[in-house]
């Protein structure tokens, strides 16, 4: 049977051979049938048969007896391709599914020549889903233990701790010993080529001051990948701004990229593809604003788009500029960045008149990066306010600048934190482990001294979503002080593309991963920001329902508003990136994919 890994390698014609194999009664309806509509009503015929005999005990298929995982596993198989086989999904996406299959069974050539791998796969593990033969087994052991015998059933949960401990020793946090040594000795070459100090060092303004934004800068103190220079002439090239503060720049492998230190990189040097997109969309006048945001701003500055809670952006810059970030339409260089008090001032008055809003989250921007009394000013008058119940502060300052995190900041948050009235909680924003330092870890133990919670919003990216990876990063978060609180989809946009990962891959990382840690290291929700309608969880079928498989191996999704219950709400159509091209990619990074090859099976 081909396997994960044998597909990377397998030719098209193999990967057909094995399709039509996996189910050879679709093959025998699609080979022979004259027209689309009759494929179709036969296969609909041939898989309501299929659903009846899995559950039904008086037939020959019950008897056979499938395990209720497999045959419930082929219930969701059978849904999906109903899903898609629809004539209602086939105009929404302008694609037939169906008829391609129709087209390549009957040996039109030219057709499978247009059809990429990543489309036979997806129907590929469909009809092995729909007969039974996925293959599920207990990925964690090759034992058999009896689950009845609670000494048996404790052995098999002790196999699944070891198979994830031993993941786990596979990543580093910024406190590994060898990482702390090399960190330490990157920050004394940068302090001396600066002629600076440790008080410099520990002095925020000293960091946004010299703020690194060019391959010449930073190559004189870590070896950049010929993709990194690339990446970084591109910016330079076409206007985009780079900004990497000092403190973060410690986090790179001086020798050159390696696994540990790929994330950080990855996050803050943008790549060719990333640079020439943003530019042609700049060139053609397309709106980069990809969430919507202008379609729910009431007034500038201000976001809205759930009944209790509004986002005020009193600032247009960070102290580091995300290559992903969702607002990088309106992220300015620093250097450039503005503060209009005049229009803060109207969206907190808006604020204060709107009866319904009790919870505000500032954002922006980075708002730490403003001077602190600015930030006592905005925190002043939004407290005035009396219903506000929480105000939140979407930051990543504890991650890219934690010296920022200084006493009269600490007191100023502390003053409108009042127990049992309102709330002052931060929002962060951590990806990878070794992000966690010790200075992060003392920024932190800042904050939460001072009686404030701290939760982490992480955007699942390719070069986070490993076997267990993001399972260690809560982990060690949790240990830090710091609480998981949503797993973000990568945004759809073409510019991130690098970063993108299947959706089917977050649901395998929630069931097959976090499900092993203690529940209190897996509070984050795992969530899609749906544009302009806000963040739809990725659990339910109630919420989201693959629609249409694509020739390139990209299914469509179909997301239903969280309003969906209460309020005739417009769906939301979303075009996601392969599965065969992301297991093609960790194959090539040197991942094991038949470890990830249940992914077929979320949907």
């Amino acid at each position: 049977m081909i396997t994960a890994s044998t597909l990377v390698n397998s030719s098209k014609e193999a990967v057909t051979k094995a399709l039509w194999e996996s189910d050879p009664a679709i093959y025998d309806i699609l080979k022979k049938v004259i027209d689309l509509p009759t494929a179709r009503e036969m296969i609909f015929a041939y898989l309501d048969s299929l659903d009846r005999h899995y559950f039904n005990v008086y037939s020959p298929r019950y008897s056979a007896s499938h395990h209720i995982i497999e045959r419930n596993n082929a219930r969701e198989c059978i849904r999906v391709l109903k899903n898609i086989f629809r004539t209602e999904n086939e105009m929404l996406s302008s694609f037939s599914a169906l008829k391609r299959l129709l087209e390549i069974a009957q040996n039109k050539e030219e057709m499978l020549e247009k059809t990429e791998k990543g489309f036979l796969c997806e129907f590929l593990y469909l009809f092995r889903g729909i007969n039974g033969d996925a293959g599920i087994a207990n990925l964690f052991t090759a034992e058999e233990f009896n689950t009845d015998n609670p000494q048996e059933r404790s052995k098999e949960l002790d196999n699944y701790a070891r198979v994830m401990h031993s993941r786990f020793r596979q990543f580093r946090t910024g406190t590994d010993q060898v990482v702390s040594r090399s960190r330490f000795e990157l920050r004394s070459r940068i302090l001396q080529h600066y002629g600076a100090s440790e008080d410099n060092w520990n002095d925020y303004r000293w960091h946004l001051k010299h703020i690194f934004r060019d391959a010449e800068e930073i190559g004189k103190f870590v070896e950049l990948e010929n993709d990194e220079i690339k990446g970084l002439k591109e910016a330079k090239a076409t206007g985009i701004s780079v900004q990497i503060t000092p403190y973060y720049l410690t986090l790179f492998s001086s020798p050159g990229r390696t696994l540990h230190d790929r994330a950080a990189r990855a996050q803050v040097i943008p790549g060719v593809n990333y640079c020439r997109t943003i530019a042609k969309n700049r060139e053609c006048g397309m709106d980069n604003d990809f969430m919507g945001e202008k379609t729910t701003s009431p007034i500038e500055n201000v976001t809205r788009r759930y009944p209790q809670i509004v986002i005020l952006k009193p600032f247009d810059s960070c102290p580091q500029i995300c290559v992903y970030c969702q607002r990088n339409w309106e992220i300015t260089d620093i250097e450039e960045s503005s503060l209009n008090q005049n229009r803060i001032n109207r969206a907190i008055e808006w604020i204060r008149e709107n009866d319904s809003i009790t919870e505000v989250l500032v954002t922006g921007g980075d708002p730490l990066t403003l001077d602190n009394k600015i930030i006592d000013d905005i925190l002043n008058k939004i407290s005035s306010i009396q219903r506000i119940e929480r105000i939140r502060i979407g930051t990543r300052v504890p991650v890219t600048l934690p010296m920022r995190i200084d006493k009269e900041l600490i007191d100023i948050l502390y003053r409108y934190h009042e127990w049992g009235k309102r709330e002052i909680s931060i929002m962060t924003h951590v990806e990878s482990t070794g992000e966690l330092t010790d200075e992060l870890t003392g920024a932190v133990k800042s904050i939460k001294q001072a009686g404030i919670n701290i939760y982490n919003q992480q955007v699942f990216t390719y070069y986070n979503s490993r076997r267990f990876e993001t399972s260690f990063l809560r982990k060690s978060l949790k240990l830090c002080g710091i609480d998981p609180y949503y797993l973000f989809n990568t945004k759809g946009k073409e510019e991130t593309d690098d970063f993108r990962v299947p959706i089917a891959r977050i649901e395998q990382e929630r069931k097959e991963e976090a499900r092993l840690l203690p529940g209190l290291a897996r509070t984050d929700e795992s969530v899609f920001n749906v544009p302009r309608l806000g963040k739809s969880h990725l659990r339910a079928w109630q919420d989201h329902e693959p629609v249409m498989v694509l020739p390139d191996g990209k299914r469509i999704y179909r997301f239903y508003p969280w309003e969906s219950k209460i309020s005739l709400t417009d769906d939301y159509l979303y075009t996601d990136v392969p599965i065969y091209n992301y297991l093609q990619r960790l194959a090539a990074d040197g991942e094991d994919v038949d470890e990830y090859e249940s992914i077929w099976y979320y949907f």
